[in-house]
């Protein structure tokens, strides 16, 4: 009598570095752990260190290797040289079968040049967001196209994302439309039900996150005289998580501290976040997931940013690209305020970005391309091709 072959899982390196890479990356991580064709190795690279190891433990996440690579205002050109090496080293220690990175970060970038260098194939989830401005955001925009001249699975978290990816040149056989993981996430987290909102009493609430490098300096401090100008109102609280950049603080801190109905807080746990998010009225934000996040809970949003990489949810009418013009924020915030049809229009406009199981269409789409023992290490073109 035969005994059963046993399957070997497939050593999958999950790298991430931010919070919205570990958001992103989580339900992936967790589908992975449950069964039994993956083992998950996740490494983070600290490039977001504080609460990220905390926050994954609250996704059930367990983090296998842990790098410390963030130096005080190091500059990007230093970060990405200390990342490659150093994922390097750990990709040639673990030996993986395949690297999953996500997004469009340092830490992605350079855990998919490391994998290139050590000959692994790598799976770039939210794949193909584009803007077509090369700087702007900066570095993201070249980050990602370049994560895309290497990867070998592309899942694509839209069809305008896929067309992005098929329109470059990647063959379509490695472009999947999965949805975006962060819906799997999100509604994980509601479901759990264990996060506390930073909200107050106030009738009419506003969430606002603001960071992004290019809007830094006096841009962001127009913004925050317009945070300002919506508080006079008198019938709001907005509450704005402060970033722990120290170029951002710098800035909104003299604006802002001390306004009333302005509550700033330090950066909210995810799950804080995401019932923060379920109960607010109305986001204001230059981020990128939030942008995905907000629609699938029925709350505008108004992207403070003159390009965005997710034009879905503009397309679909959930999200306004408004800029970064203080006339403009305060104009468009007060009109959804206060204009019931209008703001009927934007929170019924639907969710462009997935029904929240794009990380099973994910590992399914692994799982039959390693059990079919198709050649991952090669594209039909580009840097793994042996033609």
């Amino acid at each position: 009598m035969s005994t059963p072959t046993s399957v070997v899982p497939v050593r999958a390196m999950l790298v991430l570095g931010t919070r919205p890479e570990a958001i992103k990356l989580a339900p992936v991580a967790r589908a992975m752990a449950a069964g039994s064709q993956f083992e998950p190795i996740v490494v983070t690279t600290g490039q977001h260190r504080e609460m990220l190891h905390q926050m994954l433990g609250l996704l059930y996440v367990d983090v296998r290797i842990a790098l410390d690579v963030m130096r005080r205002r190091q500059q990007l050109s230093d970060l990405t040289a200390r990342l490659v090496r150093d994922l390097g080293g750990v990709m040639r220690e673990q030996r993986p079968d395949l690297v999953l990175v996500q997004g469009d970060t340092t830490t992605a970038l350079a855990g998919a040049l490391a994998a290139f260098y050590e000959k692994i194939p790598v799976a770039h989830v939210e794949a193909g967001l584009r803007t077509g401005v090369i700087d702007n955001p900066f570095p993201e925009e070249l980050n990602r196209s370049l994560i895309g001249r290497i990867a070998r699975w592309h899942f694509a978290p839209t069809p305008a994302a896929a067309r992005h990816l098929t329109g470059e040149g990647i063959p379509e056989e490695q472009v999947f439309v999965t949805g975006n993981t962060v819906i799997d996430n999100l509604m994980w987290v509601l479901a759990e039900g264990t996060g506390t909102s930073a909200f107050g009493g106030a009738a009419k609430r506003i969430l606002v996150t603001l960071h992004r490098r290019e809007n830094q300096g006096e841009r962001m401090r127009g913004m925050g005289r317009a945070l300002t100008r919506l508080a006079a109102r008198g019938d709001v609280e907005i509450v704005l998580p402060l970033h722990k950049s120290p170029a951002v603080r710098e800035v909104l801190l003299p604006e802002l501290e001390g306004q009333r109905g302005i509550s700033l807080v330090e950066p909210l746990g995810y799950l804080d976040f995401a019932a923060t998010l379920a109960e607010c009225d109305l986001v204001l934000t230059d981020s990128g997931g939030i942008q995905e996040e907000a629609p699938s809970l029925s709350k505008p949003a108004l992207v403070l940013r003159t390009t965005t990489e997710r034009p879905e949810a503009v397309e679909a009418g959930a999200a306004r690209l408004i800029g970064t013009d203080p006339e403009a924020i305060v104009s468009w915030a007060n009109r959804l305020l206060d204009d019931p049809a209008e703001y009927r229009r934007m929170a019924t406009a639907g969710n462009p970005f997935g029904d929240g199981t794009a990380s099973a269409r994910i590992l399914s789409q692994l799982a039959e391309d390693f059990a079919a023992d198709v050649p991952v290490g090669l594209t039909a073109s580009g840097p793994y091709s042996t033609a």
